[in-house]
């Protein structure tokens, strides 16, 4: 009995040394797949980089072959070649390859799979070790912040101390660049691109570009751009098909917005009341800059620094006299910024009220804030009304300080009434819907001059009700009156709407038109008398916008037309808005016309509507 637990004991350690010798044996000899290569990461995105995974190998004994991918549930998902002879010890030539696709020509989802060999004679399915990994996903570089100063909004260069700015990001991978583009103003461009090493995790800009010299001033984005092991191009922001990035409504992702400024100004969101103080921000990035106060298209200094300094907030008393635009302007060594801020005149008192001159301009400082193209949160688009907001109402001016068209247009009208030796209360529409100024209360007839694209939903109900009770409402521009805004709990201009058809008097405004044509006096109302002293014709005006106001056609009492082969079209419109009037003279040239008294109906249309404002 007790010989049986040896002669057991035996046949197993038999068996093992025997096991052991044969596993050795099969582990020495020849695989029946020879060479096996497969990629190992392929990117099928179509971009024209490792679009195609390639699968090579040869076999011991010729066969007939079928060679398969296989997901990580051993299904198969592609067949790259069906019972297919191949002799002994010779290469696929060419190699095999694969799309990424299914049998069905459907794109499988992106992960690991293998490669099985099957060997139809011998009876026998091969798997090889080595993997295909199917990656489509791009890497996502990211800003997470530049400084030294690392605040809320973007870094501002030059830096006083001189120093840099870095930017600091995730770990670079293959192939990485860092880029920078100038956003705003202006259409976006490249202004340098630099490599990076793969694992940074920083690099410095001090505000140069390619050649060395410093790049002007504006808006400024830094991208990020690396590739994975799949070839698969991320960029920290996206690109349009240019290599440029798309600034589209929301915000940029990351934080690479730096902002390049050497000199730039700040002005009060309202009118400034004579003699009062005035307040106007400087940034001069520590440099020593002098300053001059003049008044809108005159040489005369009406204030002025009496040294040069370096302190961020001027502090004068406003000029005196009659309500006006005064334009403020600032010096360094270098360069020069200027900006403009309407003064309002003291109101006669008349008993225990202020009485007010019989008309109101009011400035479109929300739609000149809104298209101010400055970064306020530091991801490197221009926060505008454009772009889809949010915008902070009191910015510095970019570019030379101005506001976008001013000089062709409000410049242009308040010049006029200037030399004219108009009287007239002024103020903002952003004042008005903070409520502070002149009201529109109490005066005849309200003057917007240039382009009010938007208008906050107070300023538009109250503009509505003042022509409803019978006061007389101007606008020079074009595509004016048509948006509104709001302003958010952060006080933020922000939820423009979309252009509406009609605007808020309710009249339907074409396309602006820029085909040259003469505008002829088609309806001249004899109480209203629009066009009073003109010679019946404006002449070769390039750009116009037909007006189509609602309501019957008696609600049109004065009106200048184009002549086209479809009929006219009227531009200059005066209409009846409830006991009201509304004018819109309708060629963005109106006002320069004005001014240089370019032709007499043009500077007849102006005097008679001023009169109609004041009456």
């Amino acid at each position: 009995m007790r010989r049986t637990p040896i002669i057991v004991f035996g046949v197993l350690v038999a068996a093992t040394f025997a096991a052991f010798f044969v596993a050795q044996r099969l582990k020495n000899a020849p695989s029946v797949v020879q060479r096996f290569q497969a990629t190992y990461v392929f990117s099928p995105n179509r971009d024209g980089r490792s679009d195609r995974a390639h699968v090579t190998f040869r076999i011991k004994k010729a066969d007939d072959v079928t060679v398969e991918l296989v997901d990580r549930d051993g299904d198969a998902v592609k067949t790259l070649m069906d019972d297919r002879h191949l002799a002994a010890y010779t290469p696929i030539e060419p190699s095999l390859s694969w799309d990424g696709t299914d049998d069905h020509g459907k794109t499988v989802p992106d992960g690991l799979y293998r490669v099985r060999i099957t060997l139809r004679h011998l009876g026998r399915s091969v798997i090889p070790q080595r993997s295909i990994r199917k990656d489509t996903t791009p890497p996502q570089p990211k800003v997470l912040s530049i400084g030294p100063e690392k605040a809320y909004g973007p870094e501002l260069l030059p830096e006083p101390t001189g120093k840099p700015a870095t930017v600091h990001f995730l770990p670079a991978l293959l192939k990485a660049q860092a880029m920078v583009f100038r956003t705003a103003p202006g259409a976006p461009r490249q202004v340098l691109a630099v490599p990076l090493k793969p694992g940074a995790t920083s690099w410095q800009w001090s505000g140069t570009n390619a050649a060395g010299r410093r790049v002007s001033p504006g808006t400024y984005l830094v991208v990020l751009q690396w590739r994975d092991q799949a070839r698969n191009i991320g960029d920290s922001v996206a690109l349009d098909h240019a290599g440029l990035p798309i600034l589209t409504r929301g915000k940029l992702p990351g934080r690479g917005g730096i902002t390049i400024r050497y000199l730039g100004a700040q002005t009060p969101v309202g009118a400034v009341k004579a003699r009062d103080r005035a307040t106007i921000q400087v940034d001069a990035r520590q440099q020593r800059y002098t300053w001059t106060v003049r008044r809108l298209g005159q040489s005369a200094v009406r204030a002025h620094s009496t040294k040069a300094k370096t302190k961020t907030k001027v502090v004068f008393s406003a000029p005196g006299g009659k309500s006006g635009v005064y334009v403020f302007t600032a010096h360094t060594a270098q360069r020069s910024t200027r900006v403009v801020f309407p003064v309002q005149a003291r109101q006669p008192v008349v008993g225990t009220a202020a009485k007010p001159h019989g008309v109101l301009v009011v400035l479109p400082y929300v739609t000149w804030q809104g298209r101010n193209p400055v970064d306020d949160d530091g991801d490197g688009a221009p926060n505008t009304l454009d772009l889809g907001g949010p915008a902070r109402p009191a910015r510095i001016m970019a570019g030379d300080g101005l506001p976008s068209g001013f000089v062709e247009q409000e410049g242009q009208l308040l010049r006029w009434m200037d030399a004219e030796g108009k009287r007239y209360d002024i103020t903002t529409d952003l004042a008005l819907q903070l409520g502070f100024g002149p009201k529109l209360s109490g005066h005849h007839g309200v003057l917007i001059p240039g382009d009010a694209r938007w208008l906050p939903a107070k300023v538009r109900v109250a503009l509505r009700a003042f022509a409803k009770a019978g006061g007389t409402v101007v606008s020079t521009g074009t595509d004016s009156l048509r948006r509104s805004v709001t302003l958010d709990a952060k006080n933020r201009l922000a939820v423009p709407s979309p252009a509406k058809a009609t605007d808020l008097f309710d009249a339907k405004l074409a396309p602006l038109s820029t085909k040259t044509t003469n505008l002829t006096i088609f309806t001249n109302d004899p109480k209203l008398d629009l066009f009073k002293g003109a010679d019946g014709v404006f002449p070769k005006v390039d750009a116009w916008e037909a007006t189509v106001p609602s309501g019957v056609k008696g609600d049109v009492l004065s009106d200048a037309v184009t002549a086209t082969r479809l009929g006219s079209k009227p531009v200059v419109v005066a209409g009846r808005f409830g006991q009201g009037l509304v004018i819109r003279p309708g060629f963005p040239s109106f006002a320069q016309r004005v001014a240089t008294n370019a032709d007499p109906a043009t500077s007849a249309l102006m005097a008679r509507m001023w009169t109609l404002l004041s009456h």
